[in-house]
């Protein structure tokens, strides 16, 4: 849209202070805020929250989809990106001694986010904030993905998980 936030400012009525601040997801507007918004962007309320509102069903493709691979650990997007879109979801392959990411990697996802995995194929550890944590076939586990944390294959073969990454809704 090209807005500046004091653009957006003018045309909502709401601070640029305040509109940063809802940018940076330092704290979350009232309904009021978000009414004013959507104003000043020319958006119904419902439009803001819901960018993809002419769309309700996004398809990923198995030939389409977004692949990474780094040092025995191959990863691939299973939700296509979405404007708004507050989860994701990821098959991860990891061969026999790889892991996710260094030890001292900062964290990835943004405050508050949880990360639920589930191991569908061989044997996971998981380490989070020093914590080590073992994972078996079939084996869920659901953490807080803002601490430090990554994971370790161990074991013979190949391990094969889903990760799902659910962003900013814990509370502290």
């Amino acid at each position: 849209m090209g807005f500046s936030l004091r653009d957006l400012a003018e045309c909502s009525g709401v601070s640029a202070p305040m509109l940063s601040q809802v940018e940076r997801g330092e704290t979350s507007p009232t309904l009021a805020v978000a009414g004013k918004i959507a104003s000043g962007l020319e958006l119904t309320l419902s439009q803001l929250l819901r960018l993809d509102e002419g769309q309700h069903v996004a398809i990923s493709r198995a030939a389409g989809r977004r692949r990474s691979e780094r040092g025995g650990h191959r990863f691939e997007e299973l939700t296509p990106p979405l404007p708004g879109q507050r989860a994701d979801v990821s098959l991860h392959v990891l061969e026999s001694g790889a892991t996710t990411g260094g030890r001292a990697d900062p964290p990835m996802h943004e405050p508050g986010s949880r990360e639920t995995a589930v191991v569908l194929a061989g044997t996971l550890a998981l380490v989070v904030d020093g914590t080590r944590h073992e994972l078996q076939e079939g084996d869920s586990v659901t953490f807080d993905a803002d601490l430090p944390h990554h994971f370790e294959n161990e074991g013979q073969g190949a391990t094969r998980f889903l990760a799902v990454i659910a962003a900013g809704l814990r509370r502290s």
